[in-house]
C-alpha cells in the first residue's frame, strides 16, 4: 500500500482554553491497477468515488488507523495496531504550570487562583498552596490535566514552585537566617534589639560580654515544616559587633583607663 499525501487542512482538535489544529488529508492509492489508473489519469477526482467509503473523520488518529486496519495495524511504524487500538481508551497528558511566590507567602502557605490551559475547557482552578514550600517544591493535583480520549483517564496538573528571595532574611531549610548590628557598648553591656523575622519585629536580647560571630536562637520563629504546621524551625541571628574606627577624646580617655582597670586585674590575678 502506498500513502500519497495531498494537503494540510485546518481541523479544530478540542474546545478549551487551548486548542490546536492537527489534520492532514490523506488519499490512499492501492497496488490495485484499476485505482492507480484511475488517479494516475485523473488525480484526486479520480478516487472521490473510491474514497467515499472512509467516513468522516473528525479525529485525524482515527483516520490514520482506519487507512492502517487492513494491513493488521500501524506495526512496524510503531502507532498501535488495528480497530482495537482505535476503540482503546488513551489517558490524557500532565500539564505543568510554575507557580511564583514571595518570601511570607512561602514561608506560611497562600491560596493562589490560577488560569491554566488544556485539552478542554478548564474553568479557573482555585487551589491552597501549603505552608512551608520552598523553590522547586512540586504540587501535583490529580485530574486538572489534559483530557484523556476515549474515555481514558485525565492526566494530572504539577504546580512547580518558584520563590522570591527576601531582602533581609534568608532561608536555610527550615530555619531563617538574620544578621544584626551591635555596638561595642551594647556588646560588653548587653541590650535589647527589634529584630525582622516573618511574624514581624520581635524585640531580641543581647546578653552583655556578646562575642562578635555570636549565633543567638529565636526559637520556633522559623518555616513551618511542610505538611506539620505545628512544627517549625527557628530564627538564628548572627551578631555582628561594630568596632568605631575613630574616638572623641573623651571616648579615647574613657577606653584608656578601662585597659588600666584591665591590667590592674590581670596584675592582680597573677599573684
Amino acid at each position: 500500500m502506498a500513502l500519497h499525501i495531498v494537503c494540510w487542512l485546518g481541523h479544530k482538535w478540542e474546545a478549551g482554553i487551548h486548542s490546536f489544529h492537527v489534520c492532514i488529508k490523506i488519499y490512499e492509492v492501492l497496488s490495485d491497477d484499476e485505482k492507480r489508473s484511475l488517479y494516475d489519469k485523473y488525480g484526486e477526482a479520480g478516487l472521490k468515488g473510491a474514497g467515499a467509503g472512509m467516513g468522516d473523520f473528525s479525529n485525524p488518529f482515527d483516520l490514520f488507523e482506519s487507512l492502517f486496519e487492513g494491513m493488521g495495524g500501524m506495526g512496524g511504524m510503531g502507532m498501535g495496531g488495528g480497530r482495537g487500538s482505535r476503540n482503546r481508551a488513551v489517558d490524557g497528558g500532565d500539564e505543568i504550570y510554575n507557580l511564583v511566590l514571595n518570601f511570607k507567602e512561602a514561608v506560611f502557605g497562600v491560596e493562589k487562583e490560577i488560569e491554566i490551559s488544556r485539552l478542554e475547557s478548564c474553568n479557573t482552578c482555585n487551589g491552597s498552596v501549603p505552608a512551608g514550600v520552598d523553590s522547586g517544591s512540586r504540587l501535583r493535583v490529580r485530574s486538572e490535566g489534559n483530557a484523556g480520549r476515549r474515555g481514558g483517564a485525565p492526566g494530572d496538573l504539577f504546580v512547580i514552585i518558584e520563590v522570591l528571595p527576601d531582602p533581609v532574611l534568608k532561608r536555610d531549610d527550615t530555619n531563617i537566617l538574620y544578621t544584626c548590628k551591635v555596638s561595642y557598648i551594647d556588646a560588653i553591656l548587653g541590650t535589647t534589639i527589634k529584630v525582622p523575622t516573618v511574624d514581624g519585629m520581635v524585640d531580641l536580647k543581647i546578653p552583655a560580654g556578646t562575642q562578635p560571630g555570636t549565633t543567638l536562637v529565636m526559637a520556633k520563629k522559623g518555616v513551618p515544616l511542610l505538611n506539620k504546621n505545628n512544627l517549625r524551625g527557628d530564627q538564628l541571628v548572627r551578631v555582628q559587633v561594630e568596632i568605631p574606627k575613630k574616638l572623641s577624646s573623651e571616648e579615647k580617655k574613657l577606653i584608656e583607663e578601662l585597659a588600666d582597670l584591665n591590667k590592674g586585674k590581670t596584675a592582680n590575678a597573677r599573684r
